[in-house]
């Protein structure tokens, strides 16, 4: 499978925007998924009631893309719903259906726990016969709530991780693929935000070993997932095998 990210410069609080530089990025690319940057349409912004879609604006524009590129399309966006508002991770497939993810661990120290609500539970998507775990940013710093159990192939994770702790990203994204025994594909924004907080390019894609896979060429990180060579390792290394179990309460 073939996975496509945009490290994308994003625009702050410009849906509009964003939707035409995205459309224009991967106009003459291909994949089998293409994956966005957290909150992709506005940026991370803790101004919920201003920038969430109340209409579905994001969700209907990767309706839109992931049809006309006859591919998966996944990243956030801020949601409201039931007056609520929601860091919400959608994986749209180009048939149509909708899956989405509402991010867990909320960064405290930017106050979104104040904000956005809190997601209840994991969300696992398979696709093109590769089982993905849905992730958004902070939640990377919680290994328990990402523990593999035998239930999914591949970590995606959607990130706006400023440069200032971005080794702790990098560090952090190769942990996650070693003791889960999986594919991590991880993709962050660059540029600078309304917060006057700048963001390197750090999107990367690591094997079960830790083995980087990624493929960079400006703004675009791609890399093949081969779900083969994952079972194959997987089978030489049983380490899944001999993990606690135990239960999360969320």
């Amino acid at each position: 499978m073939k996975i496509v990210g945009l490290n994308l410069d994003i625009i702050w609080k410009n849906k509009a925007e964003n939707f035409k530089i995205i459309e224009n990025e991967l106009q003459n690319r291909d994949a089998d998924l293409f994956l966005l940057p957290e909150m992709f349409s506005t940026g991370f912004c803790m101004d919920a009631a201003e920038v969430s879609d109340r209409n579905e604006e994001s969700l209907e524009f990767l309706k839109k893309i992931s049809k006309e590129k006859n591919a998966a399309f996944c990243g956030s966006a801020p949601v409201e719903q039931n007056e609520s508002f929601y860091n919400r991770m959608y994986f749209v497939q180009p048939n149509g259906e909708i899956t989405f993810y509402d991010k867990r661990h909320l960064f405290s120290f930017s106050g979104e726990d104040k904000v956005y609500t809190q997601g209840k539970k994991r969300v696992i998507i398979e696709y093109k016969g590769i089982r993905f775990l849905l992730q958004v940013c902070y939640d990377l710093r919680f290994p328990v709530f990402a523990r593999n159990n035998d239930d999914y192939d591949a970590i995606l994770y959607v990130a706006n991780w400023p440069d200032k702790r971005v080794g702790t990203w990098e560090h952090l994204l190769k942990a996650r693929a070693i003791e889960n025994l999986s594919f991590v594909f991880g993709l962050n924004r660059i540029g600078t935000d309304g917060n006057n907080l700048f963001y390197q390019e750090s999107s990367h894609c690591f094997f079960a070993d830790g083995r980087a896979l990624s493929d960079k060429n400006g703004n675009i990180v791609s890399a093949e997932l081969d779900i083969n060579e994952l079972k194959d390792f997987r089978s030489h290394f049983q380490f899944l095998n001999d993990c606690d179990h135990f239960s999360m309460d969320l």
